[in-house]
């Protein structure tokens, strides 16, 4: 074998067994309380966040102001962020419940559907989001993940990569007003 091909049948090798050690959504599907997107979602949620680079230092901090609303299993999110350069973005998510289980969302700058798990008090989403920076879009792979803690607060972890890398981290934390 060629270096340049055992090169490549390792870096094959690291990338299936990295794959296969990440956890599943559906080992918290006994952990409590239970997230239902339509019933958490709905209303007015605020949220504070960051955004990591690879190395870990914080490049930005945001707030969310985020109104949720459903009819039956279609919702809306309208999410506004106010960024710490002082820099404001708007989102608008459609999310559809598929089954009990399963989501697929929308919104302007995600590229195709977004796809969404939910066992427990977990939910897993993944989607590419159309990033624009330095004047130019970029495609990035997100890995969400959101874990309800109580009927009030949810945290957010989302990893985000390019090519497969990993480029950075954004962290949120929800509260969900009365």
């Amino acid at each position: 074998m060629t270096r340049v091909g055992l090169l490549a049948w390792l870096l094959a090798t690291v990338t299936l067994i990295a794959g296969c050690a990440a956890p599943r959504v559906e080992s918290y599907r006994d952990e409590q309380p239970v997230l239902d997107l339509r019933e958490y979602f709905n209303g007015d949620i605020e949220a504070q966040g960051m955004f990591q680079d690879r190395s870990g230092e914080v490049i930005k901090r945001f707030n969310v102001a985020i109104k949720g609303s459903w009819s039956g299993d279609v919702g809306t999110l309208e999410e506004d962020f106010v960024y710490s350069d002082g820099t404001t973005q708007r989102r608008v998510w459609t999310i559809t419940r598929i089954d009990e289980h399963n989501y697929i969302g929308t919104a302007g700058d995600v590229v195709g559907e977004a796809r969404g798990e939910a066992f427990g008090n977990a939910l897993r989403w993944r989607y590419v989001l159309a990033l624009e920076v330095d004047g130019k879009t970029w495609h990035m792979d997100f890995d969400d993940w959101m874990f309800l803690v109580d009927d009030k607060v949810m945290l957010n972890r989302s990893e985000m990569r390019k090519f497969g890398f990993r480029v950075g981290e954004v962290t949120l934390s929800f509260r969900k007003k009365d």
